[in-house]
C-alpha cells in the first residue's frame, strides 16, 4: 500500500493555513536574530556574494563572528589577500562590494573566518587529479575547488 501525504500532492481545499511548525520556526529565528545568545556565530556559504550582500550586510549588525566558505570564500580571498584562486569560483560583481563589507565588520568588531586550505582538482570529473592548495600558494592555473 502507497501512502500519500498532503505535502506530496496538492490539496484542494478553499481554506488554508499555516501550521505549528512555521510557528515554532518563526519564533526559533526571532530569538536568534533579535536578542541572539553571545558569543554569536554565524556560518554563510553558496556561490555568489551578490546574491547574499544583504544577507551579509545585516548579519555584520548581529554576529560576533562570521565564517565564510563555498565558492564565495574565493571572491573574499582574492579581493582580501590578493590570493590566486585557479579556474574556481569568482563573483566579480560581489567583488566590489566585498571592501565595504569589510569596513563595516571591523567597524562592528566582528570577526571574519576564510578558508585557510583547499582540496583542489584538474577538473570537475571523477578521474581528476587532486591535490593541495593554501593562501600563500594559491590554486594553479585551470585548477579549482570543487565545491559540490
Amino acid at each position: 500500500m502507497i501512502s500519500v501525504t498532503s505535502s506530496m500532492v496538492g490539496v484542494n481545499l478553499s481554506q488554508r493555513a499555516s501550521g505549528f511548525l512555521l510557528k515554532k520556526e518563526l519564533a526559533y529565528f526571532a530569538r536568534a536574530l533579535e536578542n541572539p545568545e553571545r558569543p554569536f556565530l554565524a556560518i554563510l556559504g553558496g556561490a555568489k556574494v551578490k546574491d547574499k550582500i544583504q544577507l551579509i550586510d545585516n548579519m555584520l549588525d548581529k554576529v560576533n563572528e562570521m565564517i565564510i566558505g563555498g565558492g564565495m570564500a574565493f571572491t573574499f580571498l582574492k579581493v582580501l589577500q590578493g590570493m590566486k584562486i585557479g579556474s574556481s569560483l569568482y563573483d566579480e560583481e560581489g567583488a566590489e562590494i566585498v571592501p565595504k563589507l569589510m569596513e563595516k565588520a571591523e567597524k562592528n568588531g566582528v570577526k571574519l573566518h576564510l578558508p585557510v586550505d583547499f582540496v583542489t582538482a584538474s577538473k570537475f570529473a571523477e578521474d581528476a587529479d587532486v591535490g593541495g592548495a593554501t593562501i600563500a600558494g594559491g590554486i594553479p592555473d585551470g585548477w579549482l575547488v570543487s565545491l559540490f
